[in-house]
Protein backbone atom coordinates (compact mmCIF):
# COMPACT_ATOMS: atom_id res chain seq x y z
CA UNK A 1 0.00 0.00 0.00
CA UNK A 2 1.59 3.09 -1.19
CA UNK A 3 0.17 6.69 0.06
CA UNK A 4 2.15 9.77 -0.61
CA UNK A 5 1.42 13.25 -0.36
CA UNK A 6 2.15 16.10 -2.74
CA UNK A 7 1.19 20.03 -3.15
CA UNK A 8 -1.05 20.52 -5.60
CA UNK A 9 1.24 23.05 -7.58
CA UNK A 10 3.39 20.21 -8.00
CA UNK A 11 3.92 18.90 -11.69
CA UNK A 12 1.80 15.54 -11.89
CA UNK A 13 3.25 12.06 -12.38
CA UNK A 14 1.41 8.99 -13.27
CA UNK A 15 2.85 7.35 -10.08
CA UNK A 16 0.72 9.61 -8.21
CA UNK A 17 -1.99 7.14 -8.78
CA UNK A 18 -5.35 8.23 -7.37
CA UNK A 19 -5.26 11.83 -6.20
CA UNK A 20 -6.89 12.81 -3.72
CA UNK A 21 -7.59 16.55 -2.76
CA UNK A 22 -7.60 17.00 1.13
CA UNK A 23 -8.08 20.42 1.76
CA UNK A 24 -11.53 22.25 2.93
CA UNK A 25 -10.99 25.15 -0.03
CA UNK A 26 -9.86 24.83 -3.54
CA UNK A 27 -6.08 25.39 -4.34
CA UNK A 28 -5.69 29.27 -5.66
CA UNK A 29 -5.25 29.96 -8.88
CA UNK A 30 -5.33 26.13 -9.83
CA UNK A 31 -8.16 25.28 -12.42
CA UNK A 32 -9.79 22.05 -11.48
CA UNK A 33 -8.21 20.66 -15.28
CA UNK A 34 -4.28 21.80 -14.24
CA UNK A 35 -4.99 20.07 -10.93
CA UNK A 36 -6.12 16.29 -12.03
CA UNK A 37 -7.46 15.73 -8.85
CA UNK A 38 -9.53 12.15 -8.91
CA UNK A 39 -11.62 12.80 -5.53
CA UNK A 40 -11.94 15.84 -3.42
CA UNK A 41 -12.61 15.02 0.56
CA UNK A 42 -13.14 18.07 1.69
CA UNK A 43 -14.27 17.02 4.75
CA UNK A 44 -11.03 15.30 6.09
CA UNK A 45 -9.75 19.18 5.98
CA UNK A 46 -9.19 20.66 9.56
CA UNK A 47 -12.07 22.41 10.26
CA UNK A 48 -12.33 25.76 9.51
CA UNK A 49 -12.19 26.65 13.11
CA UNK A 50 -8.61 24.61 13.31
CA UNK A 51 -7.52 25.80 10.02
CA UNK A 52 -7.68 29.51 10.86
CA UNK A 53 -6.70 29.38 14.25
CA UNK A 54 -3.51 27.21 13.20
CA UNK A 55 -2.80 30.34 10.13
CA UNK A 56 0.42 28.25 9.50
CA UNK A 57 2.19 29.28 12.37
CA UNK A 58 4.77 26.97 13.23
CA UNK A 59 4.85 27.54 16.82
CA UNK A 60 1.61 25.99 17.00
CA UNK A 61 2.43 22.55 15.55
CA UNK A 62 2.20 20.56 18.25
CA UNK A 63 -1.38 21.45 19.32
CA UNK A 64 -2.33 21.56 15.67
CA UNK A 65 -1.48 18.29 15.11
CA UNK A 66 -3.24 16.94 18.67
CA UNK A 67 -6.28 18.57 17.39
CA UNK A 68 -6.55 17.51 13.79
CA UNK A 69 -5.89 14.09 15.34
CA UNK A 70 -8.75 14.61 17.33
CA UNK A 71 -10.60 15.61 14.64
CA UNK A 72 -9.79 12.95 12.34
CA UNK A 73 -10.67 10.76 14.72
CA UNK A 74 -14.27 11.22 14.75
CA UNK A 75 -13.90 10.29 10.94
CA UNK A 76 -13.12 6.87 10.40
CA UNK A 77 -15.05 6.07 7.46
CA UNK A 78 -13.17 8.78 6.05
CA UNK A 79 -10.07 7.34 7.08
CA UNK A 80 -11.12 4.13 5.75
CA UNK A 81 -12.38 5.05 1.83
CA UNK A 82 -8.40 6.37 1.81
CA UNK A 83 -6.85 3.16 2.47
CA UNK A 84 -9.70 1.20 0.58
CA UNK A 85 -8.56 3.26 -2.50
CA UNK A 86 -4.81 2.72 -1.69
CA UNK A 87 -5.08 -1.09 -1.28
CA UNK A 88 -6.15 -0.75 -5.23
CA UNK A 89 -2.97 1.13 -5.80
CA UNK A 90 -0.85 4.09 -5.40
CA UNK A 91 -2.68 7.30 -3.73
CA UNK A 92 -1.56 10.60 -3.68
CA UNK A 93 -3.01 13.16 -1.17
CA UNK A 94 -2.61 16.35 -2.66
CA UNK A 95 -2.84 19.90 -0.55
CA UNK A 96 -1.64 23.80 -1.17
CA UNK A 97 0.28 24.68 1.81
CA UNK A 98 3.12 26.34 1.25
CA UNK A 99 4.60 25.13 4.42
CA UNK A 100 5.74 21.58 3.42
CA UNK A 101 6.93 20.89 7.10
CA UNK A 102 3.74 22.02 9.03
CA UNK A 103 0.84 21.01 7.21
CA UNK A 104 -2.53 19.05 7.93
CA UNK A 105 -1.59 16.21 4.94
CA UNK A 106 0.96 15.02 7.03
CA UNK A 107 -0.39 14.69 10.20
CA UNK A 108 -3.16 12.81 7.85
CA UNK A 109 -0.64 10.53 6.48
CA UNK A 110 1.03 9.62 10.01
CA UNK A 111 -2.88 8.86 10.59
CA UNK A 112 -3.49 6.55 8.19
CA UNK A 113 -0.40 4.70 9.08
CA UNK A 114 -1.15 4.39 12.30
CA UNK A 115 -4.98 3.01 10.93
Amino acid sequence: MKIQIKRAYEETSPKDGTRILIDRLWPRGLTKKDAHVDLWLKDIAPSSELRTWFGHDPTKWQEFRSRYRSELHDKPELLASILERAQGGAVTLVYAAKDEKHNHALVLLEQLART
